[in-house]
């Protein structure tokens, strides 16, 4: 996109109407709002929904086959925002793409209301992460466009809009996760899709207040070139049903055989988009620079999601097997461990926001922010594995363990994850500014992709050195990104 179309952007946009940001936050506010509200409330509840007996109303998978499929459905639902970025950049923009993200979400969830059998269930998955790639990294690159580059309200911006995310992913859990455990598991799912509708509603009442954010295409198809890309996606479609309905016949196509090529996409994928960025002659060389400072920030970030998601499966699946769930005279549900991460982020996420901008130009740089986010997120895991030490693998664990290892991950969430959004829209080429924020997603793609290769290998007995191995490996590789930190600040070219 021009500097010339993004300042017509900036200029389109009330800039004042929301709590001193762009009015326009506020449509993009409630809309993430709703959006997550449905995701996670259907995340609370999933993996139990896959690992519980048919005779509690579940599919009765093997945990560890549920685990690893919680990990591949994450790690595709990110990784389908490579899609949606380039149809935001090429043909539709971005606004479209958030609108019809979440009719394919709200779908999704209606499948999973619907009772019957396993092939719902994977009709959902398709439907949810197609929505999802579509609207979650267009959604978050609209944030970015109602700022002008240097505005120093971006960050605090992305912070609030990061705590529409986590409102709605902090009752989720409470409304749904509670429905869904104590009474059917299809009627929760089904307060899911209400919640993605009222988020549609939303968007398309309030749309006005975007002026142009999301409206143009930053680098569109000609009309040869459309044919020549529609007429490609249809050969792929035909393609690939083609070998889905040969292949799982045969037995070649498996819960493994997924995992380990949803594992394999996970890692090239974001490999090749950088490489194509990189090449492209639509890419500056100031450009490629900023780039080049991308790619560590890249790298701690998988290392980061790899952590935090394992909080909706290792530690769902320890909240429900290895905790003691009657405490303070109440019984918890597992599902409420969920609302922890968010109800943190809502606490604190001011608090972040505040610190930033009172620090102004003194706060620390990008990549420190990053190593401070590992270093929190290998200290979470450290703490979980205290209680084995202490009262050995058999004995139920107090609550509190839990609690504390979701708030020191929350810590590093704050100092990594708005940064990150921000840090993208800045980064990122003129001519793959939605795509970019898809590549930004794609870590926590790749993330999940490695986790469903290895939460096969947790177990009380293996969690001691579960939690230590991963923990300490996050913990060196944030140190040695602070050591490289100015380093890395001087290939981003003026971007603080």
């Amino acid at each position: 996109m021009t500097d010339s179309n993004k300042q017509k952007i900036v200029e389109s946009v009330p800039q004042r109407g929301f709590f001193g940001h762009p009015k326009g936050l506020f449509t993009l506010f409630f809309t993430e709002f709703w959006e997550r509200f449905s995701y996670y409330g259907m995340k609370a509840i999933l993996v139990y929904y896959m690992y519980y007996e048919l005779s509690r109303g579940g599919l009765g998978m093997e945990e560890s086959t549920a685990l690893a499929i919680m990990s591949i459905y994450g790690s595709l639902v990110y990784m389908s925002g490579v899609i949606g970025g380039w149809l935001a950049d090429r043909i539709f923009g971005a606004s479209k793409a958030v609108f019809y993200g979440g009719i394919f979400i709200m779908l999704g969830h209606i499948a999973l209301a619907i009772p019957g059998s396993i092939f719902l269930f994977f009709v959902s998955m398709v439907l949810i992460v197609l929505g999802t790639g579509l609207l979650k990294p267009n959604v978050s690159s609209v944030v970015g466009e109602l700022y002008s580059e240097h505005d120093q309200r971006r960050d605090a911006g992305f912070s609030l809009f990061y705590m529409a995310i986590n409102l709605g992913s902090f009752i989720a859990p409470l409304i749904v996760g509670t429905t869904g455990l104590n009474y059917n598991f299809h009627l929760g799912f089904g307060i899911a899709a209400v919640g993605m509708f009222l988020g549609l509603i939303i968007f398309t009442c309030t749309r006005k207040n975007l002026g142009l954010a999301g409206t143009f295409v930053p680098s569109p198809l000609s009309p040869a070139e459309r044919k020549k890309v529609f007429l490609i996606i249809g050969i792929g479609a035909v393609l690939l049903a083609v070998v889905v309905a040969i292949t799982i016949p045969l037995g070649l196509l498996t819960f493994d055989s997924l995992i380990v090529t949803v594992g394999i996409l996970g890692m090239l994928i974001p490999t090749i988009y950088f490489i194509v960025m990189f090449r492209s002659p639509r890419t500056t060389s100031v450009e490629r620079s900023r780039l080049m400072a991308y790619i560590p920030l890249f790298i701690a970030a998988v290392m980061f999601w790899a952590i935090q998601e394992q909080g909706s499966t290792i530690l769902a699946n320890y909240a429900d097997k290895r905790t003691q769930l009657d405490f303070a005279g109440i019984h918890i549900s597992p599902a409420w461990f969920q609302s922890l991460n968010p109800l943190f982020i809502i606490t604190f996420a001011p608090v972040f926001a505040w610190v930033w901008m009172k620090l102004d130009k003194r706060q620390p740089t990008i990549p420190k922010k990053f190593a401070m986010g590992l270093l929190f997120a290998g200290l979470s895991f450290l703490v979980i594995l205290l209680p084995a030490y202490v009262g050995g693998e058999d004995s139920l664990v107090n609550p509190l363990w839990l609690v504390l290892s979701y708030f020191i991950v929350v810590l590093g969430e704050l100092c990594l994850s708005p940064v990150g959004l921000s840090a993208t829209t800045k980064l990122a080429p003129s001519a793959f500014s939605a795509q970019t924020m898809s590549l930004w997603f794609l870590s926590n793609a790749a993330a999940q992709a490695i986790n469903a290769q290895i939460v096969k290998f947790y177990s009380p007995a293996t969690e001691m050195a579960y939690f230590g191995v991963i923990g300490g490996v996050a913990i060196l590789l944030s140190i040695v990104l602070f050591s490289f930190s100015s380093k890395i600040q001087g290939y981003m070219k003026g971007i603080q």
